[in-house]
């Protein structure tokens, strides 16, 4: 590999790298909605130069996590009440052709899929924090990761993205609802229901849990005192 193919491959791993990081920040809540994107404190912040920097921050608005205003620059993508409404009624949409189609099509590697996400799910407490809610990096990991077991067999790649699509812009509101409602909502209970019915073949229930459970989020949410959601 020549010095000039080495330079190009190491700026694209610290862009991958930088991308990865912040939209992990950003989705967890620690950027919140509306944060400016200051270069010289996301440089110091990520140990980065400007080039890598750059590309990632292209990537997230790309994926409408950030939005970049001309001569003002970047910033985290704020959230609100009828954007919240309108993602949760086309994410119940798209997942329920997802889910029937997995159903219908996975057979035996998708249920087994399904069943270790489930496992690996029920295993990790919600929060880092007995007594109160701390984000817990793992348990966001594996919630993810079942969601996306549950549609993993739709046989169709862009449904699948788009859905991927949708469940990072869902992460971002739901800091929100577990901030407001932890411990008293059972979230492995919600989980539960799903899984059983998907397992059991039962397609309606399923998508009739899945519904309940995204839009029990949504109200917990809507009935939020948050700062960040706009009228």
């Amino acid at each position: 590999m020549s010095t000039n193919q080495r330079s190009e491959a190491n700026g694209a791993t610290l862009a991958s790298d930088v991308y990865s990081r912040l939209r992990n920040d950003i989705l967890s809540g620690l950027l919140p909605p509306g944060e400016k994107l200051r270069s010289e404190y996301l440089r110091e912040r990520y140990s980065v130069g400007n080039s890598p920097m750059r590309e990632a921050l292209n990537r997230l608005s790309s994926d409408g996590l950030v939005v970049r205003e001309d001569q003002k620059g970047f910033h985290v993508a704020n959230v609100s009440r009828s954007e919240l409404q309108e993602l949760v009624r086309t994410r119940c949409w798209l997942e329920e052709i997802a889910l029937r189609e997995s159903m219908a099509n996975g057979g035996t590697e998708w249920e087994e899929n399904l069943v270790l996400a489930f496992h690996r799910l029920s295993r990790v407490p919600r929060s880092s924090d007995e007594r109160t809610y701390s984000a817990n990096p793992e348990w966001e990991t594996r919630h993810r990761d079942f969601h996306l077991a549950l549609i993993g067999a739709s046989g169709s790649r862009w449904l699948e993205v788009f859905c991927r699509q949708l469940n990072d812009q869902a992460d971002r509101y739901r800091q929100f609802a577990v901030a407001a409602s932890y411990p008293k909502r059972n979230e492995l209970d919600e989980h539960r229901s799903i899984f059983d019915a998907a397992i059991e073949g039962d397609a309606d229930a399923a998508v009739k849990y899945l519904h309940g459970h995204y839009q029990r989020t949504s109200e917990i949410i809507l009935n939020s005192d948050s700062e960040f959601l706009a009228d």
